[in-house]
């Protein structure tokens, strides 16, 4: 395999700015949007007693996933000396850290009073679940950082495979924390469950390999870099295999449900007659989030047509869109779910005890999720502009070392 020349963007383009300029507008929406929640409470947001969690956790938790997965590309490339893979480390690591740091900036200023955090960073209640997760988010974005700088730095190179290993357990250990946060919430039958932290692990591979197959493209063409055909049709196969696994993930997790008697209730809601939310599982997970991506990535092309990432593109920006929704079944629908408090009982009192809860997004959490998108956006952008993340070209007599090209017949 050629060495592998790196190069950050050269130039002042009119487009790299006006995105730039486009992000800080979002990032300063999110701003005010958490401003005025704050001002006036969270009154004024979807968001109630039953409803707690709201928009922008949904979107704190998919950015915090898809940045475990985002680093997955990084380490099949290193830990797992996969050589197609190798130039791709780089920028697998800065979105790895840019899709953490925007998700939980968007739980930090959701939260209020982010002055506070201080105290859940400098006093860990080790019982917590949530203690054990800001040990892990903190301690991620520290290896990655130092995982960046041994791939960065020619003469520390060859300490780039440990840490790389390092970061891949670690990662491996956030999710599953991330996922426990849910499973060990035994009042909530909808997340009572041993599954949500392998589940979550799935998602994470799925989100975050959809997400960086994106940023990629998006760079490679914005810097007029070349991307062949080995380097897409490789991750355009990996997200296949991921996302058919959180597609057995989510079958296991309801046929086990099922099985059980009390999650006979939350299953059917999700599964049948919850509204928008078994809408959005059957349609936005199931079909555009998993089976129509999995028939865009495995279809065999014509044998006479010209090879086109436009598949694979389409199938990233649609797991993008499943996931999201998901997230939103998880989060939302779990919640919607009236809990039972007395099994067997029926009860009645000014809490809405057995009713199914109503949640609307607001405006406001709309704005802040896509303020924390915005950010990883614009640390990634500003990245790849001010240091060597970018490979010059990902050809495929570059990338591959037993790449030879065809000659064509006219």
């Amino acid at each position: 395999m050629k060495p592998i020349t790196y190069s950050e963007i050269q130039g002042n383009s009119n487009r790299f700015y006006a995105l730039a300029a486009l992000l800080v507008v979002f990032m300063l929406l999110a701003l005010g949007s958490a401003y005025y929640m704050e001002h006036y409470g969270h009154f004024v947001t979807g968001m109630n007693n039953q409803i707690v969690w709201g928009m922008p956790h949904v979107f704190a938790i998919f950015l915090i996933v898809a940045a475990s997965g985002a680093l997955n590309v990084a380490s099949i490339g290193t830990v797992f000396s996969k050589a197609v893979y190798k130039p791709l480390g780089r920028l697998s690591g800065l979105l790895a850290v840019a899709l953490l740091v925007g998700g939980l900036i968007v739980l930090v200023l959701d939260l209020g009073r982010p002055d506070r955090l201080i105290v859940a960073m400098t006093k860990y209640n080790f019982k917590s679940i949530f203690a054990w997760n800001i040990f892990l988010y903190v301690g991620f974005m520290v290896i990655v950082a130092a995982y960046l700088w041994l791939q960065m730095e020619r003469r520390m190179n060859r300490f780039a495979k440990s840490a790389g290993m390092v970061a891949f357990i670690w990662r491996l250990v956030l999710t599953t924390g991330t996922g426990s946060i849910f499973g060990f919430l035994v009042a909530r039958e909808a997340y009572d469950s041993a599954i949500m932290a392998p589940l979550f692990i799935a998602m994470s591979f799925s989100f975050g390999l959809a997400a960086y197959i994106l940023v990629l493209l998006a760079a490679c063409r914005g810097t007029e870099r070349e991307i062949g055909d080995v380097v897409m049709t490789r991750l355009g196969r990996l997200l296949g295999v991921f996302v058919a696994t959180v597609l057995y993930f989510t079958a296991v997790q309801h046929l086990a449900n099922m099985y059980a008697a009390e999650h006979i209730g939350v299953e059917r809601f999700i599964l049948l007659d919850g509204g928008i939310y078994t809408f959005l599982f059957w349609v936005g997970q199931v079909l555009v989030g998993g089976l129509i991506p999995l028939i865009l990535i495995f279809r065999k092309p014509k044998p006479d047509s010209q090879h086109s990432n436009s598949g694979i593109i389409l199938a990233s920006v649609l797991v993008i869109i499943g996931g999201f929704a998901q997230v939103y079944v998880i989060v939302i629908g779990g919640q919607a779910f009236p809990l039972n408090l007395f099994p067997g009982m029926e009860i009645s009192s000014s809490f809405y005890d057995g009713v199914i809860a109503n949640y609307a997004p607001s405006l406001p959490e709309i704005s802040l999720g896509l303020g924390g998108v915005a950010l990883a956006g614009f640390i990634v952008l500003f990245g790849i502009k001010l240091l060597r993340f970018l490979p010059a070209s990902l050809a495929n007599s570059e990338v591959d070392p037993h790449y030879t090209a065809t000659a064509k017949t006219p």
